[in-house]
């Protein structure tokens, strides 16, 4: 069996999200590699799980009975070390219910600060077959919400391996320099082209 047949491919990659901003991130990073995506608005259920790696897989293997193949799903957490992780994989659910404000308010005081966000990248191949890509970076949370880009807990999150702004003062091409979805999709996007044809990737 050749490569193309094993690894299930299509003229386009899915990629399952409500999120537009999550959406354009990943757009840009893939882009770099040729790789060309799509959105689809699809809704999975949410699952409690421990870890973004078995919602991301759970979610994807959801995406994937809709009928659009193949798909990438992807699922971020942010563990903060003094809140024990808090809130990881709860993290969706977290920001919709406190936001960045309901953290900071759990932090106030604290001096530890050191968090970590992590990314999760799910892919199902049209045959079925299915992996899993995760990058993470670590940093520290802020004493208040600081920039006007990004999403979700980018306005109190300042990565280690950056300058000292929080992702949401970074445009997107900077943040994509530096971010957890950035390592994950390119350690996705490597192992993609590594099999396939270039022409069945970046052609619809």
């Amino acid at each position: 069996m050749d490569d193309k047949r094993k690894f299930g491919y299509s003229k386009i990659i899915f990629f399952a999200t409500s999120n537009l901003h999550k959406y354009e991130e990943a757009s840009d990073i893939l882009s770099k590699y040729g790789i060309r995506i799509t959105r689809v608005n699809v809704k999975t259920a949410e699952i409690q799980a421990n870890s973004v790696e078995d919602v991301a897989m759970f979610s994807v293997t959801q995406a994937s009975k809709m009928g659009f193949l193949p798909i990438l799903v992807e699922d971020a957490g942010l563990f903060i070390n003094a809140l024990k992780g808090f809130p990881g994989a709860f993290s969706s659910y977290v920001y919709r219910t406190i936001g960045t404000k309901g953290v900071l308010k759990l932090l106030e005081g604290e001096k530890n600060r050191f968090s970590e966000f992590r990314s999760s990248v799910a892919f199902y191949a049209s045959n079925g077959l299915k992996k899993c890509f995760s990058g993470a970076v670590a940093g520290r949370i802020s004493e208040w919400e600081r920039g006007t880009h990004g999403f979700g807990f980018d306005p109190i999150f300042v990565p280690m391996n950056g300058d000292g702004r929080t992702f949401a003062e970074m445009t997107t091409k900077e943040k994509n320099n530096l971010s957890h979805r950035a390592e994950a999709l390119k350690k996705f996007a490597k192992w993609y082209l590594k099999f396939g044809d270039k022409k069945h990737v970046i052609s619809y």
